[in-house]
């Protein structure tokens, strides 16, 4: 892993998410790598930049697809992304066919749930909550990760209201 990607690991568990954006475009353009890929993609999505993470994840998708792990992890975070511009009918296509490749990936049955219920779709978000609870505890986590606040709250009250639990 290059250095700057290291160090952008620590800027953002450091909560200067701007820092780590600029370390890991520097590192990205010194080293590419496919770390360094992930980490740019997922910073972009935490703050909110959808257009620019979906566009990355496109991008990098082409230049990694040779490694599973890493389409998977790209397709989800399209998903997200997606997810977050309120591409909602986008977003559940791959959000199935992300539950597909990885039928326990907790993240996933999250997002689809919010998703379904966003759409107004409560039956298929509760049966995606059922399935949920025999994977974790957790149901409606914190999500202080997603740093836009209008992006966490849609994602929270389209769980919570999968889940049954007042918005």
């Amino acid at each position: 892993m290059c250095s700057l990607t290291a160090l952008t690991f620590l800027a953002y568990f450091g909560e200067d998410i701007v820092a780590s954006i600029a370390l890991i475009d520097r590192s990205l353009e010194l080293k590419p790598e496919l770390r360094g890929w992930l980490v740019a993609q997922r910073l972009a999505q935490i703050v909110g930049r959808t257009a620019r993470s979906r566009d990355r994840a496109f991008r990098d998708r082409v230049e990694i697809k040779s490694a599973c792990f890493a389409c998977t992890t790209l397709s989800w975070g399209l998903e997200s992304v997606d997810f977050f511009a309120r591409r909602l009918d986008e977003a559940r296509t791959m959000l199935l066919r992300s539950l597909q490749e990885n039928p326990n990936w907790v993240p996933t049955y999250r997002f689809l749930a919010s998703c379904y219920a966003q759409m107004g779709r409560l039956d298929e978000a509760r049966e995606l909550i059922e399935r949920l609870r025999t994977l974790t505890d957790v149901v409606v986590p914190r999500a202080t990760h997603w740093r836009n606040p209008e992006h966490r709250e849609f994602y929270l009250s389209g769980l919570r209201l999968a889940a049954g639990e007042a918005t």
